[in-house]
């Protein structure tokens, strides 16, 4: 409960971004438009974009509805993450590794946003969870044969859906074999290894239609080559944690969990078990899928993105907790925590202001200046020369009341008439005519765009008659009204 209220907490505040425009507009289709859809485009989020159609049916598209269910994940999240915790270290180091979980700059984060990724987070920690269990009953003799069945095939089903949530769970494979050959006990390691290799397998077969599609769509992320390079400090710092004081505290935690329980030759105090197995695997979880996508991006095409790696976050939260546990004095690691939590504090309060989103997203704070101001019969054209996920004219689609009324003057096609994401639009100088009879239309610019530099669209009015009357910037989005 804590670590779903904590996500939850101001999580309507900021305006949508593109990301989340591409999840409400794909979920607010008709089931036949969105397979379509599917056919073509983002079927690596399809079965988030179906869960999402029946739950705004249900409660709405405003953002409090349509994050929910990720301050929801984060919450199962947590507890999962408790509950790994507890069984392979000790209670204390479960409490604290939920506690800095919840609070966790990147977990905040996606637990506010309409997207898959606490969901897949949740994914992830739970199927980590059934491996620690599987692999203790299936080694016990007292553990039925169905029984046994019963867990591996839960496993798999688990797997399957956590690859159909998010494609880049498959980087948890690697992860989880090292778990099965650092943890089944030696006598049994050889049956496990057979069994795990099974249901992983039977997994991936079941996730098969999704790899196979998302592999065919893998053009839809060739955006990430766009980007700047990422760096060994990207990863280090942006990744996780946001701001330098917090990944300074934390990868000095992390190494004083390494330092004491890797290469301490003495058994640790106040651990019930041997825990140098499990630590390496949380290790692993750490740095192998960060490393996979790194090397990648630099040696194969890109695929790197921060938010792509925020299910590895449990493990983060593990072994920054074992540090803390392990500074021993209870003031000491109370204080650490403390010090965790104060730091985080000011990336937590940025994340819920209003422009928080993509550098300063504001198209619900654009949207209310449309509504206060312009009337019905008025003409409204939007700004084309930005990336798709940052076109003014998505303020329409997420908040379409403030728009009733108005022309969509350049509109073809809308987008769920199409097998893309977004509207099909023309030059505003090919339908002149659709404002002949009008008096007043709107312009909604991105502030340093193409069209704003070269004002095309202001000029295209003048030409007819019109002159501008009002200019208001919200945040990046300028809104001009002109009149005849």
């Amino acid at each position: 409960m804590l670590g779903a209220l904590i996500s939850f907490a101001g999580s309507w505040n900021p305006s949508y971004w593109g990301d989340e425009a591409a999840s409400v507009m794909s979920a607010e289709r008709s089931l036949p438009s969105l397979f379509q859809m599917l056919g073509h485009v983002d079927a690596v989020h399809g079965t988030y974009y179906l869960f999402l159609h029946f739950w705004i049916e249900a409660f709405g598209t405003s953002e409090l509805a349509t994050r929910l269910p990720s301050a929801l994940a984060v919450g199962l999240a947590t507890m999962a993450t408790a509950v790994l915790a507890r069984r392979l270290f000790t209670a204390r180091v479960a409490v604290v590794a939920a506690l800095v979980f919840a609070v966790l700059p990147r977990v905040t984060f996606m637990g506010a946003e309409a997207r898959s990724t606490a969901m897949a987070t949740a994914c992830a920690v739970w199927l980590t969870v059934l491996l620690v269990q599987t692999l203790r009953m299936s080694a016990s003799p007292s553990t039925s044969i169905r029984m046994r069945r019963g867990l591996w095939a839960a496993y798999a089903a688990l797997g399957a859906l956590g690859i159909y949530v998010f494609l880049y769970l498959v980087l948890l494979i690697p992860i989880h074999a090292l778990a099965v050959w650092l943890w089944a006990p030696n006598e049994h390691r050889r049956a496990l290894w057979r069994s795990w290799l099974k249901a992983t397998g039977s997994g991936i077969l079941l996730a098969a239609p999704v790899v196979v599609f998302g592999l065919a769509q893998h053009e839809q992320i060739s955006f990430i080559g766009t980007r700047p390079q990422p760096t060994l400090l990207t990863a280090l710092v942006s990744q996780w944690f946001d701001s330098a004081p917090v990944a300074l505290a934390a990868w000095a935690l992390i190494t004083v969990a390494v330092a004491v329980v890797i290469f301490s030759r003495h058994p640790l105090r106040g651990f019930e078990r041997p825990v140098r197995p499990a630590l390496v695997v949380m290790l692993a979880w750490i740095v192998v899928p960060t490393a996979a996508l790194l090397i990648g991006t630099f040696l194969v095409a890109p695929m790197y993105i921060q938010r792509y790696l925020s299910f590895c976050t449990p493990a983060v939260a593990i072994v920054i907790a074992v540090g803390i546990v392990c500074l021993g004095q209870r003031w000491l690691q109370a204080g650490a925590l403390l010090l965790l939590v104060a730091l985080v504090a000011p990336d937590y309060l940025s994340q819920r202001t209003s422009f928080a989103k993509d550098g300063g997203s504001d198209w619900r704070q654009t949207a209310a200046v449309v509504a206060a101001n312009a009337h019905p019969g008025d003409a409204v054209i939007f700004d084309d020369s930005t990336r798709p996920s940052r076109l003014p004219r998505l303020a329409l689609r997420l908040y379409p009341a403030a728009f009733t009324g108005l022309q969509d003057v350049t509109l073809a096609t809308s987008f769920q008439q199409t097998a893309g994401l977004w509207d099909v639009t023309v030059p505003l100088a090919s339908v002149t005519e659709k404002v002949a009879s009008t008096r007043t239309a709107w312009i909604l610019e991105n502030v340093g765009s193409t069209e704003a530099v070269a004002a095309t669209d202001v000029h295209e009015l003048e030409n007819l008659g019109f002159v501008p009357a009002l200019t208001e910037t919200v945040n990046r989005t300028t809104i001009i009204e002109m009149t005849r």
